[in-house]
């Protein structure tokens, strides 16, 4: 049933406080994202039984509500209507490690729809290329997909300057020196610096230190002189580290990700899988994931797929497996059967937050044997990577069977996609087997939580 986000977003005000209460409202792909002045003001047990809430995911200020993709961006926006005070700095108060992620992943996210659009677009026009059909089509499909990632580091720079306080447009323009193509004639540490250079890393460095640039001389130009020298020296300082030191660096770094990427799964891609599919699921509640997002952009950027985002697509997989163990096995349980059956669908599309929090977490065990299916399923995938057949994502954000439109490889969508299955198949059966036989005690097997 479709849910109204204006009702929605009012009956969630209403749990968590009031508008007052809330300092800051953000969104990822399924999640709306609550700071609270005030947590102890917020009914936890009230804001779950709501309609249209998957799950709720609360550590001290920072509140994530799981509303699921489409409607969430709705909600979000209904809310931060309702809501008048400005978002704070971040609180001095809780962990600097989650707080620092959270807002690298405000700069990413917001560029995730264009990525998965650009992506399945570059997919289709490989297809009619490789095919013969439509031969002056894909051409313009190629285009259509490939200027967005030509100019992502502009993008970058603008939100990184929006989600740090500078001014929006400075950040782009600093940001717009790493693609621009006049680089070219530039000379940095004895050699010529190349068009997009450190990609999106350069990028955020680089608007990073804009902003750092622009708060500095706004605060000591006069007035009548701010609206002169502060682009000015904002675009210009920050312009001329970014051309001699951070397009170097940051291009280093990012060469160092993809060849880190491509030994590992060369060299050890099972025991890789076998880690990255069995600890996605942890690292997404502790929202260490995060920290993943600019390490999948810059694969995309520079290779054209990110191979890690597969093999972290396996933890739904043995999730899916585990929820489906478990309503096999507890047949008398209508209360987690009629849960089950709700959010399964979600789940073989990706979206694993209705089942992480309302069946396998509450069970515990279940939430342990889901990551073994994870990890068996990142292991098959992996496998195939050290047989020379790598497995990629044009897109970050979609995972399950929302994926395949995405997948690519160095041998092509066809092996990839097949490759990407098996995982899944692996995943789905090795979750239901553990579950089935590890999963829950054999005597008196605990309910799910309401």
């Amino acid at each position: 049933m479709r849910i109204d986000p204006a009702s929605t977003a009012t009956a969630v005000l209403a749990r968590v406080g009031g508008p007052a209460n809330v300092t800051s409202v953000t969104h990822c792909m399924t999640r709306l994202r609550l700071t609270l002045a005030d947590p102890a003001a917020a009914d936890e047990q009230d804001l779950r039984a709501l309609p249209g809430v998957l799950g709720l995911v609360s550590a001290g200020q920072s509140w994530q509500i799981v509303l699921g993709p489409g409607v969430v961006e709705e909600v979000t926006e209904e809310v931060a209507r309702r809501v008048t005070a400005r978002p704070p700095e971040e609180p001095s108060e809780g962990r600097p490690l989650k707080a620092a992620l959270r807002r690298v992943a405000n700069v990413f996210v917001p560029l995730i729809p264009a990525l998965i659009g650009c992506g399945i677009l570059s997919g289709l026009g490989g297809l009619l290329l490789n095919a013969g059909w439509l031969p002056g089509l894909a051409p313009a499909l190629s285009a259509v997909a490939s200027a967005f990632l030509a100019l992502i580091a502009v993008f970058v720079g603008i939100n990184t300057a929006r989600e740090f306080g500078g001014t929006p447009v400075l950040g782009g323009a600093v940001a717009a020196v790493v693609v621009y193509p006049g680089v070219a004639k530039v000379t940095a540490f004895g050699a010529h610096l190349a068009p997009g250079q450190g990609g999106v890393l350069g990028a955020l460095a680089a608007a990073l230190l804009a902003t750092r640039v622009e708060k500095w001389v706004r605060g000591r130009v006069p007035g009548p002189l701010d609206v002169l020298l502060t682009p000015t020296l904002t675009v210009l300082v920050p312009g001329l580290v970014t051309l001699y030191g951070l397009m170097y660096a940051a291009g280093a770094v990012a060469t160092a990700i993809g060849a880190a990427a491509n030994w590992l799964l060369s060299t050890a891609g099972a025991g890789a899988g076998l880690l990255l599919g069995g600890l996605f699921l942890p690292l997404v509640m502790l929202g260490l994931h995060q920290a993943l997002i600019p390490i999948h952009t810059t694969l995309i950027e520079q290779q054209g797929y990110t191979v890690l985002l597969p093999l972290l697509a396996m933890a739904g997989a043995g999730q899916v497996g585990a929820a489906l163990a478990l309503y096999v096995r507890l047949r008398h349980d209508t209360s987690l059967r009629t849960t089950i059956k709700s959010a399964l669908p979600a789940g073989l599309l990706g979206v694993g937050e209705p089942l992480i929090y309302g069946v396998c977490l509450p069970l515990g065990r279940p939430f342990l044997t889901a990551c073994a299916g994870g990890a068996a399923g990142g292991a098959f995938v992996g496998f195939f990577a050290m047989l020379g057949t790598k497995v990629g994502a044009t897109a970050i954000g979609p995972s399950g069977w929302a994926l395949f439109p995405l997948l690519t490889g160095n041998r092509g969508p066809g092996a990839a996609t097949a490759i990407y299955a098996g995982g899944l198949l692996t995943g789905y059966a090795v979750g239901f087997a553990a579950t089935y036989l590890f999963g829950l005690p054999r005597r008196n097997p605990p309910a799910a939580a309401a």
